[in-house]
């Protein structure tokens, strides 16, 4: 085989590898994100300064993390397809609504009706890591704590749908 034949032969053989890497991991498709991307990598530990409900079991689960605020119209317009799955997915998804306002504030908002793991966190902590630049923003974790799936909720041709969500399960259960 002379030079060139292998020149190709590897390049070849790289793009196949890179093909193959490419489609064994969740891709973003170019969409919008107000926050810094970890899509297919471990996620931050998640930290909170108080829980308003019961703190989670996340241990072989799923973790869908929200973060949102009272006075966001389309962070509460997400909360009861979040309540719903919650229902219906709760033995193998975690849900945890996270806001930087006062546990207050999220307690004296009646209207707001939350079913899934609720907490505070004034000082952002793990929303600044990400860069949270906008909300509802969501990162979606397997059950070894990598992301995969990221952004806001309800973006025009990206949304986090039951069906993107039955998805993700199915592709990083354990079996």
């Amino acid at each position: 085989m002379n030079v060139k034949t292998q020149i190709k032969a590897i390049a070849l053989m790289s793009l196949c590898l890179l093909c193959t890497i490419g489609h064994a991991q969740e891709s973003n498709n170019n969409k919008k994100l107000w926050a810094k991307s970890i899509l297919n990598k471990k996620a931050p530990k998640l930290e909170v300064e108080q829980w308003l409900s019961d703190a989670p079991d996340t241990k072989g689960k799923f973790v869908l993390i929200d973060f949102w605020a009272t006075w966001c119209g389309p962070c509460r317009r997400v909360i009861p397809e979040l309540n719903e799955w919650h229902k219906k997915y709760g033995d193998k998804l975690a849900i945890i609504g996270v806001s930087d306002e006062a546990a207050s504030v999220v307690q004296n908002a009646k209207e707001i009706k939350i079913d899934y793991y609720s907490a505070v966190d004034t000082k952002g902590k793990l929303k600044k890591e990400l860069e949270v630049q906008g909300i509802p923003h969501c990162i979606l974790l397997d059950p070894d704590g990598i992301v995969r799936w990221e952004g806001f909720p309800t973006l025009e041709d990206h949304e986090l749908t039951e069906t993107v969500l039955t998805n993700v399960i199915k592709k990083y259960s354990k079996k």
